[in-house]
């Protein structure tokens, strides 16, 4: 019976290891594509949560501090995104006396399928929000061009390319936000 008790308790340890274990990895890309996951990316402080949790998984309280809101309203967004699968429990640790979970992206890069304009719009409306609140005036750059197919899928992998092997600093570092966007206009625009 203690040998039994032993497994089972050495077994509990082992899954909650492998558990934690691919808590902490990340996918590469996630692409968005059901109704539950545009819906949790309509609105703006979705959007920056998971700008906010860029490379890093962060407490519902750095979370809040970060983006200078109420734990509870962190955490209501948080189980949104969690629901859709767009964040996920990284690590659950003790403090004083209770839990406290550490969020992580599902994956580093999150593209939207099809052409709904709604999660663009949110998407936008949180890069601005955070535009607003840097401590610099923020580099942007809108540019027209006229491309070919080929060009443009040229350009469109080097951009990629350029964010995706960025090394990131140190812990400690201020965190920046890179938007990178190429898209062909639609007709009748100027």
């Amino acid at each position: 019976m203690a040998d039994e008790t032993q497994h089972e308790t050495r077994g509990r340890t082992e899954n909650q290891a492998q558990d934690q274990a691919q808590a902490q990895t990340q996918d590469d890309e996630l692409t968005i594509e059901s109704p539950q996951q545009y819906k949790a990316l309509s609105h703006p402080l979705r959007q920056r949560l998971l700008l906010a949790l860029g490379g890093q998984a962060a407490s519902v309280s750095r979370l809040a501090a970060v983006l200078d809101c109420g734990k509870g309203t962190v955490a209501h967004h948080l189980k949104v995104l969690q629901d859709a699968g767009v964040v996920r429990i990284a690590e659950t640790r003790k403090v004083r006396g209770g839990s406290e979970h550490l969020y992580r992206r599902t994956a580093r890069r999150i593209t939207v399928a099809g052409g709904d304009t709604g999660p663009t719009a949110a998407l936008l409306g949180a890069v601005a929000e955070e535009c607003a609140k840097a401590p610099q005036e923020p580099l942007m750059v809108l540019r027209h061009l006229r491309l070919t197919a080929d060009q443009a899928a040229r350009l469109g992998e080097a951009l990629q390319a350029l964010v995706v092997e960025a090394t990131e600093a140190p812990e400690g570092e201020p965190v920046h936000g890179v938007l990178v966007a190429l898209y062909e206009q639609g007709t009748g625009r100027a």
